[in-house]
Parts: structure tokens; C-alpha cells; sequence
């Protein structure tokens, strides 16, 4: 293998190849259809009561109330449709922006492309962690350790070793062979760094013969879906089971069987809160196409759920805090201390310390510190040495630096290291005096927020060892790099910090680093930096104390980080944990929200995480936290209002059969509030904005579930305030009106109470009725009331709704009791926090202290 760059496709030969061979991917399961949709809403009990009592009436000759309630069956089935649709177009959204991105070179620069337009002959360049996402040979790089149990069975890596001649290589080796240089899509790269020349794609590929597929988003329903399903199954039994006894009842009492198979109907159907898991299933899926929106990928939906209840955000320094914008700033070597400005220096011992950094650099570079050290030397420059590489060590546990042996001319070596700092000086022998000496610089550096490295040459003659410890290094300098602090990382962390949120740092970097960058973004360092040394001596209790005030940890290991996302878990945070390389995967599977990185991040690490950050930015973490708390806040209010105004629904179609009254709501009358709920709690509540506040406020207890005993009181205060109302207005009308009017009266005024309960739970603090974002709301509430009118002024629908039309006396009492009910709690809600803020500001009482994060 040469120096000399490789140049792979040009951008118009792989679009014609893809176009004659097809793109990177297998069959994979189609969204639903509208008849697909169709076929499970009509399974819903509330669409079979409702055909029930339509072909009831049917039978009875009511042919216009039958038509009636199947137009009404019909047009809630389409609704319930549009939103199902709705949902389904927001996943087929969000599996596009899933879709893996692959590292190729075209026209000789690297590019990310997505991996279904990969094509034979191209050049992919694969990192530690990523998924291989097509058949290759390896041709360039180091020695890679490769998990192939995906294709095998087999858990145990195997090594795959560069091939001598690439275009005379195997290509038709089988998955499992040691030491071969072929790879295979679906497999997984734990070690090393390289580049394949695809030579198979999509259904030629050895995955793709035997059918799997592992990159689809889950569409499993979350625990919250599954228990509305239960609980909406259980009380649609419940109903029916309810409605044969009132209509057993109504029968024997009042010798009237058809009007109690009716009464029991519309009792049933006023009993289902088949509004539940709609509501979950569009408000889960527009959120994760939300968060998508905020450069969010939701790669499991029950992840929204928590989100916003984070109250500890484990973050990475490096291209979350930072740009991951690598450049050279400063060279250290023992005679010379060199600042840079995008220069490289033209020559003397500082060159020299870049050349041979350069030695045990890839030659398609994919970390970001190797890129910046290859910025400074072409690819033409010859280095120290021939231009042969022999062997490469990488990172390994024991020994933090990558040292790479290039061969000369007869058995003359020489290798290049480099690395974190401590490993170097291990490596070279140094003396402690020396290291003392060393660390000084080593401090200046980390104390201006560098991120260092250390580098050092070898020359032999002869086989290299098989350990690079066993020969003695020699010291060649140091790099200083540069990574900026990103602009917008101390607002977000700010607003955090107003959230109640613990930002937590957690880095491999020098202490002192980790500092002066913390200090910039605005994190808390007074309790200092804890190092992993520390941090692998304490106790699980001790950690635990030591996470409640330490806020900055520095040098920790991998694996470092899962213990610390334990001892967070059990001081009862909820936790966020940021990673991206292959070690990361255990900490971001125990966190209750693992976030990979999209752009750096392994694949591996993007796997085990909930979410992906698209541009790897810190703002954005907090931005999801925003708008998960926005979600949770607007379905909880609309879980409350589908509770609240079935009460009142469900009441008025049963007291008035156990008062003795006429019977008030048919099943009609329930369908034309269905058009009118599923929409406004659908589309309304999901619309609606954060609160001013919502990033000012403590995050919610960890226990707090969704819509617990505290919510169903609220929505069955607010139900029973609209049916005590209305049925009072309809027992009192009664007493003076015709039955028709009666009905006709109580009915407006259920209907209008409706819409005001909706705007009132739906506003949450924000006071402005008329805001752009309720104009679907206005819309709701037109369509609403212009049917409502056309019951009454049309007589073939008034004769339908068995109603007459009210004089303006009863009208008026209607719209008062309307909105008396529907906004009480609101009202007194209001007058108490203005009470309460007057009380506060005048000193008479202390508002409660939360505590700092």
C-alpha cells in the first residue's frame, strides 16, 4: 500500500451505477394504507355501536335517523383515519432521516451519502463501532476486529487483514473466516479503522440473501399505548355489558324494548373513551416528527414520554460542547514552542513532531484530530520514511495511543506513536523528573482549553516486535488542538440550568481542559474535577455523594460511564447520557434516555440509544427536553379533557333513564360530539405551544406518571361541574317547555360547554384566545356550531335530533350555563394564582425555594 490518496468513484459514475444496479437496501415493511387503516378503526366497539344503532333504526323504518348515524359512523371512521394517516406519514418521515449514512470517498474527498445509494466500486471508509452497510473488501488501514455473529451466530470477533492485492482478492470468502479481507453488510467493526471497495449491494450481499433487515424504526406500541388498548378494551366490555342492563331495565320499567335497546346503545357508546389510544398514537408519532424538526431523531417513541422529565444530562465535551472542529494550535518540542494560525511550521523540531504524528496517522483519516494533523502535510510528502505500512496497533486499554510501523528499504522500520500523554511517556521510558518537567507543559496547554497529544518515533531494523512496549520510544514532542467552544452551547446550558437540570461533563480529556472549557460553557465547577482514578476507588454509596455536588469528571474510561449513570439512577434522577463510540453502548442502554451522537457517533452507540442527535449540539439536547416537556404537558391536557367530557356525555345519557325523565342524548346526538372530540383533542392539544415557563420550572418527580389519580380527578371535577349543570338546565326546562325544546336547550348548551372546556384546558397559561396557533380550534368550534344550527333550522335534521328550536330566553340560559361549567375551574384557577402572585410581591408570603441543580 502507497501514500498516494485514493480518489474512488467520481459522483457521476455512482449515480449510474446505482441506476443500473439498484440502491443498498432490502424489502422492508410497507406503512399502512388507508384500507389497512380503515379495516382496524371499524374494529373499534365504539364504530360497531354505532353501525348497531344505524341499522337499528334502519330496521325500525327511522330511515333518516339511520342514514343519519352511518353518515355520522362514517365521518368519525374518516377522521380517526386522517389522523391514523397522519401519524403513518410522520414515521415514513422519520425513517428517511433514519436512514444510515455511509463515509465514502468520491472524486477523491470524503462524503457522506446515504447507504442505500452505495454502489460496487465504491471506496467506504469504516470506523470503530460502525455497522458495515455492504459487502467489501478491506484494502487500506489498520488490522480490524470484526463482529460477524450477526450473519454467524458466532459472538467472538474475527480479524480482518488488509488484502495484498486488492483487485485479485477473494471476494467470495463466507462470513466467520479468520484473517480474511472480506467484509459483509450487517456486520459490526468493535477494533480498528480502514477502508472496503464495495464489491456487493443490497440483495447480492451476503445479508441480503438470507433476508434480514436491521435498520427499521421499531413500531412496537409503547407501554403507554398498550395500557389505553387494555383499558379502553376493558371498558368497551364494561359498556356493552351495560348496555344490555339498561336496556333489560328500561324494558321491564317502562315496557319500551326498543327504546331501552337505544337508550343502552347511546349509553354504551358515551361510556368508551375510544379517544385514548388515537390520541397517544398521533401525539407520539407528530412528537418524535417534532423532535425530528429540532435535529432529534426519536429511534424509540416511548422515549418522548421521559424526556421531559430528564433532571440529569450526562455530556460529552467533544462535538456536543464543542464543534468537534479539530485544527493544530500549538507544537511543543524541546526546543521550540510554536503557535499556530491555520499554518503549518516551516520547518525546525516543531515540523518534526507533526511528521512523525503524521507516521501513526491513517491515510484516510475519519477522527478529527487525525484529519487536522494530515491538513498540514500533503499527500505527496514522503515524510521520515518509505511509503509501505506494515503493521498498526490502535487504542487499547492498557496503552492509550495508536503506534503504526512503516517498512523501509531493506529491514529498516520506522513506527510513529501517538496518543494521550501519560501512555507516551510509558512508552518512551521517561524518568520522573522528566515527567514532572513535561506535565508543566502539559498544564499550560490544558489550562488555554487544549486537547492534547503526545507523539514519539522508533526506529529498527529488523521484524517489529509483536508488543510496541518491548522497544523504547523515543520522546518527540507535543500537539496541542483546538476544538472551539460552540456559540450556542452556554444560552443552552443557561436554560438548562433555569430548568433544574444537573449538566454533567464527562470526559477522557485532562483534567485542566475539562475545566476551562466548563468554566466557558457555563457548568458549575466550584466542587471541582474528579478524575477516574477517584472515581474507580470510591464505594457505590460514595459515588453517589460524590455526583450530588461534583458537576465535571475528567480521564474517565468507557466503561467509567456506565458506572456513573448507575449512581445517578439511584440518587433518582432521570437520566440523559451522551455517547458515541463503541464502549458507550452499555451507559446509554442503563440511561433512562441514551442519546448517540449522528454525525461522530458508532453505530453501535446510535443502536443502543433512544435518540439521535442529528447535529451532535448540545442546544439541541436541551431543545428536545423543551419540546418533550411540551408534549407531555399537551397530552396530559388532552387525556384530561377526553376524561372530563365523557363524564357529562355518559351522565346525561344515563340519569335522566334513572330519574325518570326523557331520555335527553340518542346515539345521533353522542355522534356529533365524537366529530367535534376526536379532532379538537387530536389536533388542537397537540398544537398547542410550551408554556412561557416550561423551561423555568423544576422538572416533574420521577414517579410522576402521565395521567395518574391527580389528572382523572381534575378531568372528573370538570366533567361532573358540565353535567350538573346541563342535566340541571334540562330537568328545570322540562318543567316549563316542551320536551323537543327541552332538548334542544340542554343540548346547545352541552355542545358549547364542550368548546369551552376544550379552549379552557388547552390554553394552559397563555391567555390569548385568539393566537394564530388556535386557528384550528376556531375552525373546530365554526363547523361545530353551523351544524348545530342546521339540527335546528333544517326540520327534516330536527326531526332526526328530535329537538325544536329554543326561544332567545332559553338560549341565553343555555350559552351562560354552557360557559359557566366549562370554565369554572379555569376561572377560579386564575383568580387563586393572581391572589397568590399579589400575596407574594406585597411580602406577606415567600414563594418556595427550589433547590440548585
Amino acid at each position: 500500500m502507497t501514500s498516494a490518496p485514493l480518489t474512488g468513484l467520481t459522483h457521476a459514475e455512482a449515480a449510474r451505477r446505482l441506476l443500473e444496479i439498484g440502491p443498498n437496501e432490502l424489502p422492508r415493511t410497507q406503512a399502512r394504507g388507508l384500507i389497512a387503516i380503515a379495516r382496524d378503526t371499524m374494529r373499534e366497539p365504539m364504530f360497531l355501536l354505532l353501525l348497531g344503532a344505524a341499522t337499528l333504526y334502519m330496521v325500525l323504518g327511522d330511515l333518516g335517523e339511520g342514514l343519519f348515524l352511518l353518515a355520522g359512523a362514517l365521518a368519525a371512521i374518516g377522521l380517526v383515519i386522517f389522523q391514523e394517516a397522519r401519524s403513518e406519514h410522520a414515521l415514513v418521515a422519520l425513517r428517511e432521516l433514519a436512514q444510515p449514512l455511509a463515509r465514502v470517498i468520491r472524486d477523491g474527498e470524503e462524503s457522506r451519502v446515504p447507504a442505500r445509494d452505495l454502489v460496487p466500486g465504491d471506496l467506504l471508509l469504516i470506523g470503530e463501532g460502525d455497522r458495515v452497510p455492504a459487502d467489501g473488501v478491506l484494502i487500506s488501514g489498520d488490522v480490524l476486529s470484526v463482529d460477524e455473529s450477526a450473519l454467524t451466530g458466532e459472538s467472538a470477533p474475527v480479524s480482518k487483514r488488509i488484502a495484498i492485492d486488492a483487485a485479485a482478492a477473494a471476494d467470495d470468502s463466507r462470513p466467520g473466516a479468520v484473517d480474511s479481507s472480506s467484509l459483509f453488510a450487517g456486520t459490526l467493526n468493535v477494533g480498528g479503522q480502514g477502508v472496503l471497495r464495495v464489491t456487493r449491494t443490497g440483495l447480492q450481499s451476503a445479508l441480503g440473501q438470507i433476508g434480514a433487515s436491521l435498520a427499521a424504526i421499531d413500531e412496537e406500541p409503547t407501554p403507554l399505548q398498550r395500557s389505553a388498548g387494555r383499558l379502553v378494551a376493558l371498558l368497551g366490555a364494561f359498556a356493552l355489558a351495560f348496555c344490555g342492563l339498561i336496556a333489560l331495565a328500561y324494558g321491564l320499567l317502562r315496557d319500551d324494548w326498543i327504546g331501552g335497546a337505544l337508550a343502552g346503545i347511546t349509553v354504551a357508546i358515551a361510556l368508551i373513551p375510544e379517544e385514548f389510544p388515537m390520541v397517544l398514537a398521533v401525539f407520539m408519532a407528530l412528537g418524535a416528527w417534532r423532535l425530528a424538526s429540532h435535529r432529534v431523531l426519536v429511534r424509540r417513541s416511548a422515549v418522548i414520554e421521559a424526556l421531559g422529565g430528564a433532571t440529569a444530562l450526562c455530556v460529552d465535551k467533544t462535538g456536543t460542547l464543542t464543534e468537534n472542529r479539530m485544527r493544530v494550535a500549538r507544537l511543543w518540542a524541546e526546543s521550540e514552542d510554536v503557535l499556530l494560525d491555520d499554518r503549518a511550521p516551516a520547518s525546525g523540531p516543531a515540523r518534526q513532531v507533526i511528521e512523525f504524528a503524521a507516521l501513526a496517522t491513517p491515510l484516510q483519516p475519519v477522527d478529527p484530530m487525525d484529519k487536522a494533523i494530515r491538513m498540514l502535510l500533503p499527500y505527496d510528502h514522503q515524510f521520515v520514511a518509505p511509503a509501505q505500512i506494515e503493521r498498526t496497533w490502535p487504542l487499547r486499554p492498557q496503552m492509550m495511543a495508536v503506534v503504526q510501523v512503516w517498512r523501509g528499504a531493506g529491514d529498516e522500520r520506522i513506527a510513529g506513536a501517538k496518543g494521550a500523554p501519560e501512555s507516551i511517556f510509558k512508552l518512551c521510558r521517561l524518568q520522573q523528573d522528566e515527567i514532572a518537567r513535561l506535565n508543566t507543559v502539559l498544564h499550560a496547554f490544558a489550562e488555554d482549553g487544549l486537547r492534547v497529544l503526545g507523539v514519539a518515533s522508533c526506529r529498527h531494523d529488523g521484524p517489529f516486535p509483536d508488543t510496541p512496549e518491548d522497544l523504547r520510544f523515543a520522546f518527540c514532542g507535543l500537539i496541542g488542538f483546538l476544538d472551539p467552544l460552540r456559540a450556542d452551547a452556554p444560552a443552552a446550558i443557561q436554560e438548562a440550568h433555569a430548568a433544574g437540570l444537573k449538566i454533567i461533563m464527562i470526559t477522557g480529556d485532562h483534567p485542566a481542559t475539562a475545566r476551562a472549557i466548563a468554566q466557558r460553557a457555563g457548568i458549575d465547577v466550584s466542587a471541582g474535577v474528579v478524575l477516574g482514578a477517584e472515581v474507580a476507588q470510591q464505594t457505590a454509596r460514595e459515588l453517589q455523594r460524590t455526583l450530588g455536588k461534583a458537576r465535571v469528571f475528567a480521564r474517565i474510561a468507557p466503561e467509567q460511564k456506565l458506572m456513573l449513570v448507575q449512581a445517578l439512577k439511584n440518587n433518582d434522577e432521570i437520566v440523559a447520557m451522551t455517547g458515541d463510540g463503541v464502549n458507550d453502548a452499555p451507559a446509554l442502554e442503563a440511561a433512562h434516555i441514551g442519546i448517540a451522537m449522528g454525525k461522530r457517533g458508532a453505530d453501535v452507540a446510535r443502536e443502543a440509544a433512544d435518540l439521535v442527535l442529528l447535529d451532535d449540539s448540545f442546544a439541541s439536547i436541551v431543545g428536545g427536553v423543551r419540546l418533550g416537556r411540551r408534549i407531555f404537558a399537551n397530552l396530559r391536557r388532552a387525556l384530561t379533557y377526553i376524561t372530563a367530557i365523557h363524564v357529562p356525555i355518559a351522565g346525561l345519557a344515563l340519569a335522566p333513564i334513572l330519574l325518570g325523565m326523557p331520555p335527553m342524548l340518542f346515539p345521533m346526538h353522542v355522534v356529533l360530539l365524537e366529530l367535534a372530540i376526536d379532532p379538537t383533542c387530536a389536533l388542537v392539544f397537540e398544537g398547542e405551544p410550551s408554556e412561557r415557563t416550561a423551561m423555568r420550572k423544576a422538572p416533574r418527580p420521577p414517579r410522576e406518571p402521565l395521567f395518574g389519580p391527580r389528572q382523572l380527578a381534575r378531568g372528573f371535577i370538570q366533567g361532573v361541574g358540565v353535567l350538573v349543570g346541563v342535566l340541571g338546565l334540562y330537568a328545570v326546562l322540562l318543567q316549563h317547555a316542551p320536551e323537543p325544546v327541552a332538548r334542544g336547550g340542554a343540548f346547545i348548551s352541552l355542545v358549547l360547554a364542550n368548546l369551552v372546556l376544550a379552549l379552557a384546558d388547552a390554553m394552559s397559561t397563555d391567555g390569548k384566545v385568539l393566537a394564530p396557533h388556535r386557528n384550528v380550534f376556531w375552525v373546530i368550534a365554526g363547523a361545530l356550531v353551523v351544524l348545530l344550527a342546521a339540527a335546528f333550522a333544517i326540520p327534516a335534521l330536527a326531526s332526526i335530533f328530535r329537538v325544536a328550536p329554543p326561544p332567545l330566553s332559553i338560549l341565553a340560559a343555555a350559552i351562560a350555563v354552557a360557559f359557566i361549567t366549562g370554565a369554572w375551574m379555569r376561572v377560579a384557577e386564575g383568580a387563586l394564582a393572581a391572589i397568590s402572585r399579589a400575596l407574594i410581591s406585597s411580602g406577606v408570603i415567600t414563594p418556595p425555594r427550589r433547590p440548585s441543580p
